[in-house]
This record gives C-alpha cells, sequence and structure tokens, in this order.
C-alpha cells in the first residue's frame, strides 16, 4: 500500500508571504517621501518670498496706489507712464552702462588674480590672498560706499591726496558725471570680484596639469597658453560668472544711493534707485511695480542670451 502525501491545505486567515516588488517600492515611498520633506522648506521659501512677489508686483503694475487710498485699475496706463518718462528712461540706460563696463571689469580683475594666485607659491601665501581678496564681499555695501565716500571726497579724500603727491591736480570722482560713474563702478567691482575670484580659482583647480604640460611641450607658454588652453577650459566657469555678475549688477543700488544719490543730474540713477524713489518717496506703487516688472523682463532676456551664445562659445571638458 502506497503512503500518498496530501498537500497540506493553506488557510485564508493564515499571513501571506509579501510580493516580490513590494518591498522595494514601499522603500522608494520613503525615500521621495524623505526627499520631499527635506525640499519642502526650500520650496516654501521660493513661492514665499520668490513668486508670490513677483505675481503681486505684476498685478500692482496694473493699478494705481498709493498706500492711503483704495488702489483703482489702471490697466496698461502705468507702463505708458513709464515709457514716457525721461529719467526712467536715462536710469535703464546708465544701469546698462554699467552692466558692461562693471562686469567687464570685475572678471578680468577676479581672472587675473586667479591665474596669478593660481601660479607658483606658498599654499599659506595663496590662503592669505583668497581670504583678503573674499573679504570685501561679506562688508555692507552702504558701510563700504560711505567710507569711500570720503576717500573720493574732491577737497580732502585720501585719493586725491595720492594723487597730488605725483602733481596732478584734484579729480572730481563725484561731482562730475564721468568721474562718478567710474567712481561707482570701481567701488562696485572692488567689493564684487572676489566672489568671481573664488570662482575661477576653483574653476583653475579642476583643469588637470597634463594638459597644461601637454600644451607647454607644444610650444604654448604664458598668455598663449592661458589664452587658447586655460580659458576654453574656464568658459563654463566664466558662464556662471558672468550670469551671475550681470544680474547683480542690473539691481545695483547701494554704491550709486550712497555714494552720489545718482547724480550728477541723472548721470548714475540707476533702475533700482527709480523704484525705490517712485515707491517709497512718491507713493506710486503702481508705476514702481512697472518699472520692476520691465527689469525682471531685462534680467531674463539678457540671462536667456548668455545661455543661447553659450552652446557656442561654452566647452565642457
Amino acid at each position: 500500500m502506497t503512503n500518498t502525501q496530501i498537500p497540506p491545505v493553506r488557510s485564508e486567515l493564515a499571513p501571506q508571504p509579501p510580493a516580490a516588488g513590494a518591498r522595494p517600492r514601499a522603500r522608494e515611498r520613503g525615500t521621495r517621501l524623505l526627499a520631499a520633506l527635506f525640499l519642502a522648506p526650500t520650496i516654501v521659501g521660493i513661492v514665499v518670498f520668490t513668486v508670490v512677489p513677483i505675481v503681486g508686483s505684476v498685478v500692482l503694475s496694473l493699478f494705481h496706489w498709493n498706500v492711503i487710498d483704495d488702489p483703482s485699475f489702471a490697466g496698461a496706463a502705468n507702463y505708458g507712464e513709464v515709457f514716457g518718462d525721461s529719467t526712467v528712461l536715462v536710469s535703464f540706460r546708465n544701469t546698462l552702462l554699467f552692466m558692461v563696463l562693471a562686469v567687464a571689469l570685475q572678471l578680468l580683475v577676479a581672472l587675473v588674480l586667479a591665474i596669478t594666485v593660481n601660479g607658483r607659491m606658498p599654499r599659506w601665501l595663496r590662503s592669505v590672498f583668497r581670504s583678503a581678496f573674499f573679504f570685501p564681499l561679506v562688508l555692507s555695501a552702504a558701510s563700504i560706499s560711505v567710507v569711500m565716500k570720503y576717500l573720493f571726497n574732491q577737497d580732502f579724500g585720501v585719493v586725491n591726496w595720492l594723487v597730488g603727491l605725483v602733481g596732478i591736480a584734484p579729480v572730481p570722482w563725484l561731482t562730475s558725471e564721468n568721474g562718478a560713474m567710474a567712481t561707482v563702478i570701481l567701488v562696485y567691482v572692488w567689493q564684487q570680484f572676489g566672489f568671481s575670484f573664488l570662482l575661477f580659482v576653483g574653476g583653475l583647480n579642476n583643469i588637470p596639469k597634463e594638459i597644461h604640460e601637454a600644451a607647454a611641450l607644444d610650444g604654448a607658454t604664458g598668455p598663449r597658453k592661458h589664452l587658447h588652453v586655460t580659458l576654453p577650459l574656464l568658459s563654463p566657469t566664466l558662464l556662471v560668472a558672468s550670469v551671475v555678475g550681470i544680474i547683480n549688477a542690473l539691481q545695483v543700488f547701494e554704491q550709486p544711493y550712497v555714494l552720489t544719490n545718482g547724480g550728477p543730474g541723472d548721470s548714475t540713477r540707476t533702475v533700482v534707485m527709480v523704484i525705490y524713489e517712485t515707491a517709497f518717496e512718491q507713493l506710486r506703487f503702481g508705476t514702481a511695480s512697472a518699472v520692476g516688472v520691465l527689469l525682471f523682463v531685462l534680467i531674463m532676456a539678457v540671462t536667456a542670451l548668455q545661455f543661447r551664445l553659450s552652446r557656442r562659445f561654452v566647452h565642457y571638458q
């Protein structure tokens, strides 16, 4: 008589083993939830402090509002007022001129100093230069401008005293149109170039030494090596530095406001200064918002143009 084994009856109430893919899916959902929790503060901050103010400015630019009375719908009248205001148009011209000169000088100074510091020198001295060049960036732009206003004073400023030692007459740094713009640019670049300098130092350190050695064997030395080897390899860093530099330069406010208050005349009046004066001195918040929207459009257009040109001029390793 053969023994037949009867398979055990599986109870429906007995716990079933989890499916093969259930545990990985649960772990993936947990990872996504954890990532969302970490990103939530940043997303909330961007929405509250960036998206909402932008939308609010666009909406406010369509109204007349002086804080005291109720806002009244104006449509595109504020934009028509902006385009008909010669002071606003001059401020846009000044801001664009300032952007071109200041960013070009800032990138040039930062690049030359980064190449110099990245050369052959003791490590401790390199650290000293890095800290010294970056230090002005952590200071208040308003406080620096107050000090610089005394240094560039035509009558008792230290700069004119030093210039006088070599027999040059006192220069009207802050009281002439060209001198005022040049002074604002110099003060701005002196404070801001430290950021670009650190970017370039990091980019130079990421360039393999073998490439420079191979270029030296091919006869590329000195300026020729930097022009044909260093700059193409540093172009991604140059793109980042130029984008950040242009965005910051288009929003310049503290230096011209403290140094010259936009003068003489309107020669150093910038767009952000016009926004401040229109909103908080004249209480025309709708018009100020319209100027702010136009500045935002200008920044976006210039940034988009930079990324468009980067497809041709930026080389990635």
